[in-house]
């Protein structure tokens, strides 16, 4: 068999290599730095369920990476599904001891920041931010859904994942509200170099978020969360536990990282969780 024969071979897409493992390794991990280990798999069912069930053994840091998951997942346990290397599809380990754990709900907030300002950079694409955890990019001058977040408790850390959609063509979109960063009009779809960046933004808001014993405010994570959620002034629809449905103007992310909703009775009413979506007007189309 030659190498454009092999189906796992580095040749077989040329338009999606595999990673380079050793490289990645060296970027990112270094003494006294966050990220203490670095694997990538062929093919897994979701980082997120690998990384949970060795929480036990795990130092904080650990990284997971996976060419093609076969039953990634979302929020309200939703699939993610794409491509093998058409995406990043990853898991990190984080064990925030010092910090009250009524705090730690704010790390999906945390990451999807750090995803934003680090795609920003690595990739030139604006990202925006769905509230609680959904990473957006223009296409034709639509918000759609780019990547997602997911985080869990496992051991005495907490795993979260991240899936976004980097090369995916317009015939590969799972929805149509769904985009992927070349679609998006990316300066860069090198998988190894958008890694490097998003992780290194993670360490960067991690840090500063871990150095303020969790407080979102002092450590500026709460003002730049809201400064990149397109939820926030928008007239939204919460989907919340209980089949209750709540309707309002999305007006503040609070102290606690909950979405505060100004209903029409003039009540202010935090949304801690939920499915958000985003209404034009009174006619409820989805943007």
């Amino acid at each position: 068999m030659t190498p454009s024969d092999a189906p796992q071979s580095r040749w077989s897409d040329l338009d999606r290599p595999p990673l380079n493992v050793p490289a990645l390794r060296r970027g990112l991990l270094r003494p006294g730095g966050l990220w203490t280990a670095l694997d990538v798999v062929e093919s897994t069912g979701s980082t997120n369920t690998d990384l949970a069930a060795r929480a036990a053994s795990l130092t904080e840091g650990t990284v997971l990476v996976a060419e093609e998951q076969t039953a990634g997942r979302g929020r309200l346990e939703r699939t993610w599904t794409a491509p093998a290397r058409s995406g990043l599809f990853f898991s990190v380990y984080l064990t925030p001891g010092t910090v009250p754990a009524e705090r730690w709900g704010w790390l999906p907030l945390l990451t999807g920041v750090a995803a934003a300002t680090g795609l920003a950079r690595s990739a030139g694409v604006d990202m925006a931010l769905k509230w609680p955890n959904d990473l957006l990019a223009a296409v034709g001058g639509e918000e759609r859904k780019t990547g997602g977040i997911l985080a869990e408790r496992a051991g005495d850390g907490v795993v979260i994942g991240i899936g976004l959609n980097v090369s995916l063509r317009a015939d590969e979109l799972p929805a149509p509200t769904a985009a992927s960063l070349a679609l998006a009009g990316a300066v860069s779809t090198d998988r190894e170099t958008l890694l490097r960046g998003v992780l290194r933004s993670l360490e960067h808001w991690y840090g500063l978020w871990r150095d303020a014993d969790g407080d979102a405010a002092a450590s500026g994570l709460q003002e730049a969360y809201a400064a990149g959620c397109a939820t926030l002034g928008r007239t939204v629809r919460a989907q919340l536990p209980g089949d209750r449905t709540l309707t309002g103007e999305a007006v503040a992310v609070d102290g606690d990282g909950r979405l505060v909703l100004s209903t029409g009775d003039g009540l202010r009413e935090p949304v801690s969780a939920g499915d958000i979506v985003h209404l034009r007007g009174a006619g409820g189309g989805l943007t």
